[in-house]
C-alpha cells in the first residue's frame, strides 16, 4: 500500500472509455470515496483480487463506496466489448465497468500495472495506491477510513473480511517462480534459435535441450507479435515445450477465428496430465471455446516441471503463460518459515 507522500493529488476523471456496465462515474464533487480498479480479464493476478473487490462492493456500496473497474486490455482481442461483458458476467461483477481500449484512462493515471487500485477520498484526491495482489485487510481498513470522512457518517461497519484463500492468510509461503512468459515475438522468450520466420507459417524443430523459462516450438506454427498460432492448413502436429517452476500454471488462449472449439492436449513430465490437472483440463485436454485465461496445472506445492502442449486445431492461438507462487505451508511447519528447496 503506497500512501501519497506529498499529500493527495486530485484524481483524473474517467474519460475516454466505453461504459459497459453502470452509468458513467464522476469522481469530483460526489462527496463519496471511490475505488478505481485497473484490471484485465486475462490477467491471473487481477482475477485473484476480484473476489475481494466484489465483496467490498457488496459490503460498502450502501455506505457510500463507489467502485469502478477500468478494464485496460493487455492483448488486442480483449478490446472487444463482448469478450469483456462475458468476463464481467462470469466474475459476477455488479459495479460499473469502463472499457479503456485506447488506454486513455490508464495514461491519465500514469498507471503501469495490472491490477492497480487507487483509493480516492471524498474530496476526489488519491489517498493511496496498491499494485498487484495482497494487502487486502489493509485495503479494507482504508476503505472504512475513507467512508468515515463522509459528512454525517455514523454507520456501523463490518469486521474486516477473512482471507478468501488459504495462501492469502498470514503464514503462507511465496517463492520465486518462473516469471510471466509471452508467446509472441514482441515480448516472448523463444528458445528456438534457428529458422524463426515472423508472421508466416513455418515448421520448427525442438532442440531437445531446454532452458527453464524459455518457450520451444515444434511442428507447424506462425509466430506473430502477440501470439503463436497453429496455421490453417498445417500438416504437422504443433507442440510447445516449457520447463518451469511454479505451483499453478495458466495460459491465455484464443479459439480458431472460424468459430470452432480448439483442443489442446496437456502433458506434464512426459505423461498426460492427471492428478495436477487444472480446472480447465478434462481427461488431459483443454477445450478452447472463448478467448480467456485457462488454468492448465493446479499443484499443492511449488515444483519444477516440464510441460508439453500439442494441438491439431488450425487457428488455435496462445498468448501468455502465468504462474502462481504462494502456497500454504504444511501444518507442522512454522508460519513464515520457508521449506528447503525440493522438500
Amino acid at each position: 500500500m503506497t500512501q501519497e507522500e506529498r499529500g493527495p493529488v486530485y484524481a483524473p476523471e474517467l474519460e475516454g472509455g466505453e461504459w459497459l456496465q453502470g452509468d458513467p462515474v464522476t469522481i469530483r464533487g460526489s462527496g463519496k470515496p471511490v475505488l478505481i480498479d485497473f484490471w484485465d480479464y486475462t490477467c491471473v493476478n487481477c482475477l485473484r483480487t476480484l473476489p475481494y473487490v466484489t465483496e467490498w462492493h457488496r459490503r460498502y456500496a450502501e455506505h457510500g463506496l463507489q467502485i469502478v473497474g477500468v478494464h485496460t486490455p493487455e492483448f488486442s482481442f480483449a478490446k472487444n466489448p463482448e469478450h469483456v461483458k462475458r468476463a464481467i458476467a462470469a466474475q459476477a461483477i455488479e459495479y460499473p465497468v469502463v472499457l479503456d481500449a485506447d488506454l486513455k484512462i490508464w495514461q491519465a493515471f500514469a498507471n503501469k500495472y495490472w491490477p492497480a487500485k487507487y483509493f480516492i477520498n471524498v474530496e476526489g484526491k488519491i489517498q493511496a495506491r496498491h499494485y498487484g495482489e495482497g494487502a487486502y485487510g489493509e485495503s479494507e481498513q482504508l476503505i472504512q477510513a475513507l467512508l468515515s470522512q463522509q459528512e454525517g457518517f455514523d454507520a456501523a461497519l463490518p469486521e474486516i473480511m477473512e482471507p478468501v484463500r488459504a495462501e492469502d492468510a498470514p503464514g503462507a509461503v511465496c517463492y520465486r517462480v518462473t516469471p510471466e512468459l509471452y508467446c509472441g515475438l514482441q515480448r516472448g522468450a523463444i528458445g528456438n534459435v534457428l529458422g524463426i520466420a515472423p508472421d508466416q507459417p513455418a515448421t520448427y524443430v525442438d532442440p531437445r535441450k531446454h532452458v527453464e523459462g524459455m518457450l520451444y516450438f515444434e511442428g507447424d506454427w506462425i509466430l506473430q507479435g502477440e501470439s503463436a498460432a497453429r496455421p490453417y492448413g498445417a500438416r504437422k502436429t504443433s507442440r510447445m515445450h516449457l520447463d518451469y517452476m511454479a505451483a499453478d500454471l495458466n495460459l491465455v488462449l484464443h479459439p480458431p477465428i472460424t468459430g470452432e472449439t480448439g483442443e489442446l492436449r496437456v502433458f506434464l513430465d512426459g505423461a498426460p496430465i492427471a492428478a495436477t490437472a487444472g480446472e480447465d483440463v478434462t481427461d488431459g485436454v483443454v477445450r478452447v471455446d472463448v478467448p480467456r485465461m485457462y488454468n492448465l496445472v493446479r499443484d499443492h506445492d511449488v515444483e519444477r516441471h516440464s510441460l508439453m502442449l500439442e494441438t491439431d486445431a488450425d487457428g488455435l492461438a496462445a498468448f501468455a503463460f502465468t504462474f502462481t507462487s504462494c502456497v500454504t505451508p504444511p501444518p507442522d511447519e512454522a508460519p513464515g518459515e520457508a521449506p528447503a528447496e525440493g522438500s
